[in-house]
């Protein structure tokens, strides 16, 4: 009997929210969307990643009569959201093109019986004519619009049926309607309130603050990228669960292939592998613990993996919405967790190309260089990266936020006019005197005075400007050239890359516009190291600073259960508890099976089924005895060295070969 059909009195918000989920409060808004939603109003909800949207439309599918619909563009995920909430002793099913006949029958027979809490679609199915009189035929207590930015941001281009969401209020006028997305600007939620009928006046909207404090946002001078990353992985993530993202699919193999090559456990993902490798290492990634995906942008979005510790980026997004909610997959569970990306010339050079060669009238071009520019600002910027974040979805910070690198390590800025000027001179003297245009690598050579072959060549030592450069290092012009590039005072013309002077480039040249520029820095040391072996194959994660050392031992034999269990029942090692659920465990020792009831995220239908093995993994460690008699304090064992990384050398950036067929997903129906 669902939750909704019983005989007692309808079932309040809060009381599900402890019986069901094992929590005791609600965080933010929760209450209040969930309230008005239940009661029957429609809704608009923008909350970042992690901050708890699904129980927003979970929890009144549960309170009010009927089955909660859920349109999601993810049919890859649908049977791991499914099994989490099945485990919660949730009735929850699916209908997407991965079933058979029989399957898809079973789960429509099962919501005409009134079996179902909550029910799963994706767009283009809902709008199949069988679907809709499926939904008349049966009782819809919601319809809750997940990832609305489609809407918006890419519903016109890969996912058109999100369009046509408006129809949801016009076939069924009484059954409530919540959208959510985790990403938008002040434009974005206004365009998806006036496509899916969600105005304000006739939805309430719920906005709630963007800022993730728990993410450390930096952002890395591009030298030889795919070391910096194992640097990063070795020194501050060994043996956590991350994701890499690039932006070829050349380059996610490359980059697997070499983070396996050195130790770490790396699976690829792209839209160009055949779907079965695909799942499997999205699989993977999900259901075992300590796995680094590298991906395109095809992978992430609605991953509901909470342990992730790092989102690392070592091609520029495209727009802060993108970096934003990419890096916002990093911990979910509300633990420390890095944002990292590195960030290079030739990133510039190749964004504007791309720009450039887009298809698309000019109003698409000017929208598209609109966000490149907001991304750029983001990664020059010498102020704090999270008040400029948080400005960007028009938010304002309290202060700088302490945790991003231009606060750990504030940036140096300087006067770069006269650079700017001996820069632009050279790029107009070889248009004007010699009717030619060449990229960074060669007007840097002449600034410098480098007698190249090419400058040879060419004669470009007899130019007025050959050596008028040598104040600055080639890494330093390099950096002039990036911020020119970025706020438009230069621009890259053609395949190869070529410098071009703008309109604003004279204002420059005559001394009517001072430049200031960020300092190069050197690469900084790692912010903070884990805690965790310090090998790259290690898999014993990251040990939260929050654990007592006693607990150490307690929280890796519950992983290892939990990590078994999981592995047996075929799903997710989070649907089993996540972290923060066996860390409170490992801490506070329950000794039955009513204390295991008071910790934080055990609900009673994970009570009852997990509760005798989660009792006999703590009297396996000696866990009980140890509470009720501490013994002294052993000295912490010893740790074997961690293997240094072999000795950088020379290596060419990877050939820039995006792929621009690579959707943002790649598993619509």
């Amino acid at each position: 009997m669902s939750l909704v059909d019983a005989p007692t009195e309808t079932p309040d918000a809060l009381e599900v929210l402890h019986r069901v989920f094992g929590y005791d409060s609600f965080r933010g808004e929760q209450q209040q969307i969930i309230e008005h939603v239940a009661g029957g109003g429609d809704a608009l909800v923008l909350m970042p990643t992690g901050g708890g949207k699904s129980l927003c439309y979970q929890i009144p599918a549960l309170v009010r009569a009927g089955t909660g619909v859920v349109i999601s563009p993810l049919i890859a995920l649908m049977q791991d959201q499914v099994d989490a909430l099945t485990a919660l002793g949730v009735r929850a099913g699916f209908l997407n093109s991965t079933q058979d006949p029989y399957e898809r029958q079973a789960v429509e027979q099962a919501f005409l019986a009134g079996e179902l809490d909550l029910l799963y679609l994706a767009p283009e199915r809902l709008r199949t004519e069988g679907t809709q009189r499926l939904l008349d035929r049966g009782t819809v207590s919601l319809f809750a619009i997940d990832e609305a930015h489609c809407v918006a941001q890419w519903g016109h281009d890969f996912r058109p049926d999100y369009l046509a969401l408006s129809m949801l209020h016009e076939r069924w006028p009484k059954v409530p309607r919540i959208a959510l997305t985790a990403t938008a600007t002040e434009a974005t939620h206004a365009e998806i309130a006036a496509r899916l009928g969600l105005a304000e006046g006739e939805a309430r909207h719920f906005v709630a603050s963007f800022d993730r404090p728990n993410i450390q946002y930096r952002i890395a001078p591009k030298n030889n990228p795919t070391r910096q990353l194992l640097e990063l992985i070795r020194t501050e993530h060994a043996g956590d669960a991350g994701v890499v993202y690039c932006l070829s699919r050349a380059s996610v193999e490359k980059t697997a292939a070499f983070l396996v090559e050195h130790g770490i456990d790396a699976v690829a993902y792209h839209a160009g592998m055949d779907s079965r490798t695909r799942a499997a290492n999205q699989a993977r990634f999900l259901r075992e613990d300590g796995v680094v995906v590298v991906a395109t942008i095809a992978f992430g979005m609605g991953i509901d993996k909470p342990d992730v510790r790092f989102v690392a980026h070592l091609d520029l997004p495209k727009s802060v919405e993108g970096y934003y909610q990419e890096t916002g997959r990093a911990g979910r569970d509300g633990e420390p967790a890095t944002a990292w990306l590195a960030y290079g010339l030739q990133d510039v050079v190749q964004q504007r190309k791309m720009i450039e060669g887009s298809e698309g009238d000019e109003t698409h071009r000017r929208s598209l260089a609109a966000h490149l520019d907001a991304m750029l600002a983001l990664c020059e910027t010498v102020e704090c990266r999270r008040v400029r974040l948080l400005a960007y979805f028009g938010q304002a910070a309290a202060g700088p936020c302490g945790n991003c690198d231009t606060c750990l390590t504030p940036a140096e800025s300087w006067d770069g006019t006269v650079a700017a000027q001996k820069l632009m001179s050279t790029v107009w003297r070889l248009a004007k005197e010699r009717r030619q245009k060449f990229g960074a690598g060669q007007i840097i050579d002449i600034l410098q005075g480098k007698k190249t072959a090419k400058v040879i060549q060419f004669d470009h030592d007899a130019l007025s400007v050959f050596g008028i450069g040598t104040d600055l290092s080639t890494a330093e012009w390099r950096g002039v050239v990036r911020q020119l590039l970025a706020s438009g005072l230069l621009a890259v013309e053609g395949d190869y890359g070529t410098l071009v002077l703008t309109d604003a480039s004279g204002e420059v040249l005559g001394g009517r516009r001072s430049v200031p520029m960020r300092k190069e820095a050197a690469p900084a040391p790692a912010a903070r190291k884990s805690s965790g072996s310090g090998s790259g194959s290690g898999k014993s994660g990251r040990v939260p600073v929050d654990l007592p050392a006693e607990a150490v031992p307690v929280f890796e034999a519950l992983r290892a259960w939990r990590g078994a269990t999981a592995k047996e029942q075929g799903v997710p090692a989070y649907v089993v508890f996540h972290d923060a659920t066996l860390r409170e465990i490992a801490t506070r020792l329950p000794g039955t099976a009513e204390e295991l009831g008071t910790i934080s995220g055990v609900g009673e239908a994970k009570l009852a089924k997990y509760a005798e093995g989660i009792l006999a993994a703590l009297a396996g460690t000696g866990a009980a005895a140890a509470a009720a008699s501490p013994a002294p304090p052993s000295p912490e064992p010893s740790r074997a060295a961690a293997p240094e990384p072999p000795a950088p050398h020379a290596e060419e950036e990877p050939p820039f070969d995006f792929d621009e067929t690579d959707p943002p997903w790649d598993d619509w129906e």
